[in-house]
């Protein structure tokens, strides 16, 4: 599997969550209740899962090494990604602070909850187009198969390092529950 193809995986498993999000925002839309514990576990993994885990891989190494194949970071498409990583963290910061003080009855509180859901979600669902379409063509057409090995390896390290041990699995895990949570 090339390292392309494991982002490629993380991408469709983020999908499944933005579309929970999704879902959530139109239950709080619609002024009903959204779980605690569920709405915790969709922030811890948009933090870990998504933003350490997966960025971290895109930042630590499959950028660097596509800048020193002669990809821009400035004025190109590793800036633009980066400019869009932060951009999540700052939505993904105000989506907490937004949920954190959600009460029942406050439709105000509510209605912000589901604007930044749908801001991050637009935001997402563009950026891993982005990635998909034109970043990872680039790197499969310009990392030759040992640099593309030593991403892979790069990656499990990280994800070992960071998130730890079974972590992947239970964020898969959480992400089946939330899927038939809301989805079904």
């Amino acid at each position: 599997m090339r390292a392309t193809d494991e982002l490629k995986a993380e991408h469709e498993g983020i999908g499944i969550m933005l579309r929970v999000l999704e879902a959530v925002a139109e239950r709080l839309g619609e002024g009903e209740a959204v779980d605690p514990g569920d709405l915790e576990g969709m922030l811890e993994f948009l933090t870990v899962f998504v933003d350490r885990c997966h960025h971290g891989k895109e930042e630590d190494f499959l950028f660097p090494a596509l800048e020193k194949a002669g990809v821009a970071r400035e004025n190109g498409p590793i800036g633009v990604m980066l400019v869009e990583h932060e951009e999540g963290r700052r939505l993904v910061a105000r989506l907490r602070e937004a949920l954190d003080g959600l009460e029942p009855g406050n439709a105000a509180g509510a209605e912000s909850a589901r604007r930044l859901l749908e801001d991050y979600v637009t935001l997402l669902i563009g950026h891993m187009a982005k990635e998909n379409e034109v970043l990872f063509v680039m790197a499969d057409a310009r990392l030759d198969s040992d640099r593309d090995g030593e991403l892979v390896a790069a990656f499990e390290r990280l994800e070992r390092e960071r998130i730890g041990a079974g972590r992947h699995e239970a964020f898969h895990a959480l992400l089946g529950r939330l899927e038939e949570e809301y989805l079904f």
